[in-house]
């Protein structure tokens, strides 16, 4: 994944990028995952994201390394916060009112932080891995115990903010993060999957939902 930082940056109509490692299971963990990773790309056109997927050569190598590939394709339909800065999903499509979601959080924690938050992963973790209505998710970042990010879809909108506002667990996590100030940067978004491939641990999470 690191050896393709410089065809990243040469790849016309490529906005925004970045290579992620993952944690075992599906939160955050402070085990790595050396099998999983994941390429978060935002693009100029859906003409420039199919040209990618049809001819990069890059694509070619992780096709033939890789046992699994899982793809998905988001509209962002709310973004607060920033990442490295900016803010790299836009324009916003209408929000909606039912049929899956996904969502993408991400932070910078703070050096000063890092043992309030880890400590409070292992309650959250459960609490998600128990949520009703979770198709699938995962714990990923960019550099090991300090910028991390997850990554869940959800059957509706409906199951999402029932375990994002009305779980003890998540609740606290978020009036501590608040109260705490546990992150330099983050970032919150939601998007809605027009379309997915491939098999995420021997599935599509989104082969039901999308048809």
């Amino acid at each position: 994944m690191a050896f393709a930082r410089p065809r990243l940056a040469q790849i016309s109509g490529l906005r925004f990028w970045k290579l992620l490692g993952s944690g075992h299971g599906s939160g955050f963990s402070l085990h790595p995952n050396w099998s999983r990773y994941g390429l978060l790309a935002a693009w100029e056109t859906a003409e420039a994201l199919e040209n990618f997927f049809a001819a990069s050569s890059l694509m070619r190598v992780y096709r033939h390394h890789a046992n699994e590939i899982w793809t998905v394709r988001l509209l962002p339909i709310e973004v607060r916060g920033a990442w490295s800065g900016v803010n790299p999903f836009f324009p916003l499509t209408s929000p909606i009112k039912d049929g899956p979601i996904a969502i993408l959080t991400r932070a910078t924690i703070r050096l000063s932080r890092l043992r309030a938050f880890w400590s409070a992963v292992p309650a959250a973790s459960r609490a998600l891995d128990e949520a009703t209505g979770l198709l699938a998710s995962i714990g990923i970042g960019e550099a090991p115990f300090y910028r991390q990010a997850t990554f869940s879809l959800w059957r509706s909108v409906a199951d999402m903010e029932a375990f994002a506002y009305r779980t003890n667990a998540h609740r606290e996590v978020m009036r501590r993060t608040r109260a705490e100030n546990w992150y330099r940067e983050e970032l919150f978004a939601r998007f809605v999957p027009v379309g997915s491939e491939g098999k995420w641990e021997g599935r599509d999470p989104l082969k039901q939902t999308l048809c």
